[in-house]
């Protein structure tokens, strides 16, 4: 499994990529809720970080423009989230800290 989380472009790129799954988001910032985490590009909601089965699966969903698609959502381990809870704070793109401690304690 390869992961990269960096800045890029003006945003933030993270992107996991495996033999069996690649998942990749730029995003401005994250909001960080009990147990989800928002991804927020242009003030827009484009996807999320939330756990399936309680804590259990941990799953990324991309919101996609196509007719007939609402989302796309991969499977992705608690590491690649942690990688990219930590790196969004501290580039400051998370939209509340307490927050985000909160759904490290939940979640992570």
């Amino acid at each position: 499994m390869e992961t990269t989380v960096a800045e890029h472009n003006g945003s933030m790129l993270a992107r996991l990529d495996s033999d069996d799954r690649v998942f990749e988001v730029n995003f401005d910032s994250i909001e960080p809720t009990d147990v989800t985490l928002r991804f927020i590009r242009d003030g827009d909601r484009i996807g999320s970080i939330y756990n399936d089965d309680g804590t259990k699966r941990t799953m990324a969903r991309l919101t996609t423009g196509r007719e007939g698609t609402d989302f796309i959502g991969v499977e992705v381990p608690k590491e690649f989230v942690t990688e990219v809870l930590d790196a969004a704070l501290e580039a400051g793109r998370v939209t509340d800290e307490t927050a985000a401690e909160g759904y490290r304690l939940r979640v992570l």
